[in-house]
């Protein structure tokens, strides 16, 4: 009921009221159709009554520029004291599926060169591997290569910095140390150990998302365990100084060799 009244006080105390834009020039109908809008909704009589928008009302009312323009947007709800146009664009949920967009199309070389530094650094570890294969150790784990993707893929993102790297490649690894040795191997350790890795990461503001699967890699890890603690260091900072090594000689070559 309070609706209708507020809406037949608006319809016939300003709405009846407005100019026709057919009845004035064409150069002045849509000023004095403005002013007079105005006028009526900076009414502090008006603004009290909590007014409807009618949809047979073709204007908007843009409070905050205090301006009237022609044209409907979409269908007016009233809100209290205000009054809310719904839009016709697309929800933001569908923009997650959606490429992102760059100014440009990558370059050959913005392809290339991560791909051949991702290569290199593969190729590095594997090399290393065999060095080291008779103590029965090994250089080259899986998060390593998601490493590599955001190193060479992403480096101005805050997961490349160096400070997120190490101490997320660190920390997360001697949470998944301790919590193997809190809980022993299942999922228990591995549900604990994960939450305590983000929650490291995000404490220390050193966000780095291939170091989370550190704690998992070594509960399931059968071979991982001798290492104990030196796990924290070993394969994952330590594999990790050579992938930054091998990003700054990609870095360069994209900024200097460009094709």
């Amino acid at each position: 009921m309070g609706t209708q009244l507020r809406a037949s006080y608006f319809h016939h105390n300003v709405c009846s009221n407005i100019p026709t834009l057919a009845s004035t020039p064409a150069a002045t109908s849509l000023h004095s159709y403005s002013s007079f809008i105005l006028s009526k909704l900076n009414d502090p009589l008006n603004r009290n009554k909590g007014l409807v928008l009618e949809r047979s009302l073709d204007f908007t009312f843009n409070k905050e520029r205090n301006v009237v323009t022609r044209g409907r947007i979409g269908t007016r709800k009233s809100f209290g004291h205000g009054i809310v146009a719904s839009s016709n664009m697309a929800a933001p949920l569908w923009d997650n599926w959606k490429p992102q967009k760059a100014s440009s199309d990558p370059s050959l070389s913005d392809i290339l060169w991560p791909s051949a530094g991702a290569f290199a650094a593969m190729a590095i570890l594997g090399k290393m591997d065999q060095m080291l294969a008779p103590k029965g150790l090994s250089m080259t784990i899986a998060p390593l290569g998601a490493v590599c993707a955001v190193l060479f893929a992403t480096p101005s993102t805050a997961a490349a910095r160096k400070y997120n790297v190490f101490m997320a490649q660190i920390g997360c690894a001697a949470i998944g140390v301790m919590a193997f040795s809190i809980f022993g191997p299942g999922w228990l350790a591995r549900s604990a150990g994960l939450a305590a890795a983000i929650a490291f990461m995000i404490y220390t503001r050193s966000t780095h998302p291939p170091a989370a699967s550190l704690p998992l890699l070594f509960i399931d890890g059968v071979k991982l365990h001798r290492l104990n603690f030196w796990y924290a260091l070993f394969p994952g900072a330590a594999g990790c100084i050579i992938l930054c090594l091998i990003q700054e000689v990609v870095s360069y070559l994209k900024e200097n060799l460009k094709f």
